[in-house]
């Protein structure tokens, strides 16, 4: 008998020819860790936008609760998902989720509060938004190893955060020479407090914990839609390719037009001999 002809491997859908990565779908288990300890719901979520040039810092937030089903399939880190499949995966963990939402804050507040409040503006505001369709969230994992969400506690990290973005993100931009004393924020004035069970940080999370992975999957979708719109108002600086990021082409741009009114001043900008808005 003829043995069956083997299968030919499966490609990537965005590069022909090219065999597929596995995806591992993230999971629950961390989750799951905290219904055992008492939760109702826990809320994954994460950042986009922190060592970006220019646009806001957004926090995606996605909760789930015992009764939360796995995750979509393929579901993980956004970065780690071609675009297309990404797009695909909004509306899938939209339905996933027991709610879900997207909080910013603008390039003006970081230069205001620093990286870290705004972080932690936009992550509250994103709570606030689930707290007034009716959810009560219990505890966060948060993807790092910095929580950045609950109310500060002084300390080296917090000043060090503030002279530019994480190592990850691929950008040196330290802030502008001189120590930028970045206004406090005050936690009264914040829009949604910390869950009671608090905070949990996990390295990798948006990997690992399916709740975190849809969150970044919605903040990074949204937050690109956001750029790409905003590239229409100042094309100059290819926000619709580079989303705000230190890309060869971006550089350029501030090297012949300045900052515009949506670049984060305070910081040391490649291109830019000094602080000031030069650009429309």
């Amino acid at each position: 008998m003829p043995s069956r002809p083997a299968r030919p491997p499966r490609t990537d859908r965005t590069t022909p020819g090219r065999p597929a990565a596995r995806v591992r779908t993230a999971h629950l288990k961390r989750e799951t860790a905290w219904f055992e300890a008492g939760a109702r719901t826990v809320a994954g979520m994460d950042e986009v936008g922190r060592g970006a040039l220019a646009g806001p810092v957004s926090v995606g937030v996605v909760v789930v609760d015992a009764t939360t089903r796995r995750a979509p399939r393929g579901l993980t880190d956004s970065k780690l998902l071609a675009p297309a499949l990404r797009e695909e995966m909004v509306p899938k963990v939209r339905r996933w989720g027991l709610a879900w939402a997207v909080g910013h804050a603008s390039s003006a507040e970081i230069d205001d509060v620093g990286i870290i409040g705004a972080l932690r503006l936009a992550g509250r505001r994103a709570l606030a938004t689930v707290a007034a369709a009716g959810i009560q969230v219990d505890a966060v994992l948060l993807d790092g190893s910095h929580d950045w969400l609950s109310d500060p506690q002084p300390d080296l990290l917090d000043v060090l955060d503030d002279l530019g973005p994480a190592p990850d993100d691929g950008a040196a931009v330290p802030v502008v020479p001189g120590v930028r004393a970045y206004r406090p924020l005050d936690p009264a004035s914040l829009p949604a407090p910390v869950p009671s069970l608090g905070v949990r940080t996990l390295v990798k999370a948006d990997v690992q914990c399916a709740s975190v992975a849809a969150a970044s999957v919605l903040a990074k979708c949204e937050r690109d839609a956001l750029m790409r719109e905003l590239a229409g108002e100042h094309p100059a600086y290819d926000w619709h390719q580079n989303k705000g990021y230190a890309t060869a082409a971006h550089v350029r741009a501030l090297e012949e037009h300045g900052p515009s009114i949506l670049h984060r001043t305070s910081w040391n900008l490649p291109g830019v001999t000094g602080p000031g808005v030069t650009a429309g």
